[in-house]
């Protein structure tokens, strides 16, 4: 019986949690619609009926089907196996079906039915959430004729994971996936995790940390990510691994991890055979390589393409691919790390295998609150160069700051390159159609984990599903997708309203407290968690946050003009022709690309430092309103994710006002000018804010 009572108690605790903690369905919640609508508009939606052999994908979508338009029209939707003559909804799988490529769908009616149609088993999956959204909000469906084509091939999470389910820059608890446990016992969440990514159109995930343990490339550990792999597959979802470089050392005990040695090749080559031994549709490899400490083919006085040639080699036979990351730096005095990816890679384009995809973050730095384009995008016409956008929020807040990604997303994505004059936008390069890339892909670090709501902060889901949405459709603008997900997620419309403002407006307000006029990389030392501008790093000026801003006490900002480090010749000359004079340089940019006196006049007509001030101010008074925002809905809105999400904004709130006045005293230490009469001076004298020491700051340290 203390067993049983046991059980009981913990059962009921987490029942307790679940309704304490709403947001576990995400965005899957599909409640049932109106009697009224659903009278009027999906009435003739009575069974469902698949033509030809189905198979597992396609089985499970209409599973999802079945489920899911039961609740949302309160109606049991059975499978029919027959056709029915009218008042059916057909699903077919048609390999030749004009104008649909691999993942696309076809959504129409005729003849009183209603189809869906794709050239794949994975397009009806991606199919079917389309048409659930369209239900769930309500939109008509009795005349419609929709073809929708992903623009990106490959849309994949990079999990930041460890194997011990530590994560790096984690905000949102322990890692998903059990390696302890594994293969044996399968945690429902992995199939909702699945479940969750499909319905948003991912198809791949890499469930290792780049920062790669060569453990994970063991046999009893394929054994464990092929349960995964087994798992997913009905979701259309593939398994990526990292790849350790030196793991033919480690794991293989040779002397060498040299990619131009046969016997280095030849255990690769037996690797990727076991591999695809036990997961068919493996998708291959995700390196880092020759950064932070990470092993690689520059050890051996051989080139990234040497490196990544000698996987994809592996890989080719099995149709899997190797992703590059092209995230490197060093520490030479004086060098610019803006500079060092471009110069590394540029070099080395059409020297990769066919096989092999260039990872590059969206800026050239680090996955900064606002940053430039990597010159990278444009520079490889002859080698396919796919994205990486960082989901959890490393710089900008991290588990605690509502900052909608989506509007960085759309503001990265339509900047014109200009690599092939007008045109020639970051989302062309992407979909292929500015070089013709025969492969294309899209990757974010993901931000889940063990948190009952899956990412912490109950908004960082809305960032999630922008991911998945905008690399299904780098063309969609960050109002529709966070319209989409508001209206997924809340029931309310005015509640929806709020949300969609608060998700538009806040990574520009984080911004202002954090990072205005192109500030960068001022956060504090190794965890990343509030301010540092006084950050001084020993022989790596790379972590030095005065190296970034440079501040004196007469200007400003980092030269990287012809007079400084000369990043900007890396761009095309249309684009270097905005950043390259401070007349035409956005004042978002200004002190990326130049330096400037205090004095130095803005748009505003006020000072420099006049101007920096204002911004800060108005960051803080803007999170006072976002929390003003929130709270003028309590009573329309589920009682404990609105006590959930308040919470949050009042420590948003708090750091914003750390974020300020600890930056704004720094840097008039340095100049000593007055605070403007309009300003909010800092409550503290600057060796206050210097010691706000973090020991156990959020995110777990790399372990490498």
């Amino acid at each position: 019986m203390k067993a049983l009572s046991f059980v009981l108690a913990f059962l009921l605790a987490q029942l307790f949690q679940l309704c304490a903690n709403p947001g576990y369905d995400l965005w899957l919640s599909f409640d049932p619609l109106p009697s009224n609508i659903v009278q009027t508009k999906y009435a003739f939606i009575k069974s469902i009926h698949f033509e030809g052999n189905q198979d597992a994908v396609s089985a499970n979508a209409i599973g999802i089907l079945q489920r899911s338009l039961g609740r949302l029209l309160s109606a049991d939707i059975p499978y029919h196996p027959i056709p029915g003559k009218k008042n059916q909804l057909v699903l077919r799988v048609r390999p030749d079906a004009a104008g649909l490529l691999p993942d696309g769908f076809h959504l129409y009616t005729t003849n009183q039915k209603l189809y869906l149609e794709s050239s794949t088993s994975a397009g009806l999956l991606y199919g079917t959430f389309s048409l659930l959204r369209l239900i769930k909000s309500a939109q008509p469906v009795s005349n419609i004729d929709i073809t929708d084509n992903p623009k990106v091939q490959l849309r994949m999470l990079n999990h930041w994971d460890n194997l011990d389910r530590t994560v790096e820059r984690g905000y949102a608890g322990f890692s998903i996936f059990n390696w302890h446990e594994l293969p044996e016992v399968l945690d429902p969440r992995y199939e909702d995790y699945a479940l969750a990514n499909a319905s948003i159109g991912i198809n791949a995930t890499a469930l290792t940390n780049v920062n790669a343990n060569a453990l994970v490339l063991r046999s009893d550990y394929i054994e464990k990510a092929a349960a995964l792999a087994d798992l997913f597959r009905k979701y259309g979802l593939r398994v990526f691994l990292t790849a350790r470089f030196n793991a033919p050392m480690e794991l293989g005990k040779l002397p060498t991890a040299d990619p131009l040695d046969p016997a280095v090749q030849a255990w690769w080559k037996a690797k990727v055979d076991e591999i695809y031994t036990r997961i068919p549709d493996f998708g291959g490899f995700l390196v880092k390589a020759n950064s932070e400490g990470q092993p690689g083919p520059q050890d051996y006085q051989r080139t990234h393409a040497d490196g990544a040639n000698m996987l994809a080699r592996a890989l080719s036979p099995h149709q899997g691919v190797v992703i590059w990351r092209a995230f490197v730096y060093a520490s030479a005095p004086g060098q610019d790390r803006f500079r060092q990816a471009f110069d590394e890679f540029s070099h080395l384009d059409g020297q990769f295998d066919e096989n092999v995809l260039i990872q590059v973050k969206n800026g050239p730095i680090d996955f900064q609150p606002r940053e430039p384009i990597s010159p990278l995008f444009g520079a490889m016409p002859r080698t396919p160069v796919m994205m990486e956008f960082q989901l959890t929020k490393e710089y900008l807040g991290q588990g605690t700051h509502l900052s909608g990604l989506a509007p960085l997303f759309e503001e990265v994505l339509q900047t014109d390159t200009q690599a092939k004059g007008k045109g020639s936008s970051v989302a062309n390069i992407l979909n292929g159609s500015t070089f013709g890339y025969a492969r294309t892909g899209i990757a974010g670090v993901a931000n889940i984990g063990t948190a009952l709501n899956w990412t912490g902060h109950f908004f960082n889901q809305a960032d999630w599903y922008a991911f998945g949405r905008m690399a299904w459709n780098p063309e969609m603008s960050a109002q529709q997708v966070y319209s989409e997900w508001t209206a997924l997620s809340f029931p309310d419309q005015r509640v929806q309203q709020t949300a969609l403002e608060l998700l538009l407006s806040s990574r520009e307000t984080c911004v202002r407290y954090m990072t205005p006029l192109g500030l960068h990389h001022i956060m504090a030392e190794g965890h990343h968690y509030g301010p540092g501008p006084w950050v001084s790093g020993v022989g790596r000026p790379d972590w030095n946050s005065v190296y970034y801003h440079r501040a004196t006490a007469d200007s400003i900002g980092f030269d990287r003009t012809a007079t400084g480090s000369n990043a900007l010749e890396q761009y095309h000359p249309g684009l270097q022709s905005v950043y390259q004079n401070t007349a035409t340089c956005p004042e978002a940019f200004l002190l990326w690309f130049h330096r400037v006196p205090w004095s130095f006049q803005m748009k505003s007509g006020r000072t420099l430092w006049e101007e920096m001030v204002y911004l800060y101010d108005l960051g803080v008074q803007e999170t006072d309103e976002m929390l003003q925002k929130w709270n003028g809905i309590a009573t329309r809105c589920d009682p404990a994710l609105f006590a959930q999400v308040q919470s949050h904004l009042r420590i948003q709130q708090k750091e914003a006002t750390w974020w300020r006045d600890a930056c704004l005293a720094y840097f008039q230490s340095i100049h000593q000018l007055p605070y403007p009469s309009f300003s909010h001076p800092p409550k503290y004298q600057l060796e206050f804010y210097k010691g706000l020491s973090y020991p156990y700051a959020p995110g777990i340290k790399p372990r490498w």
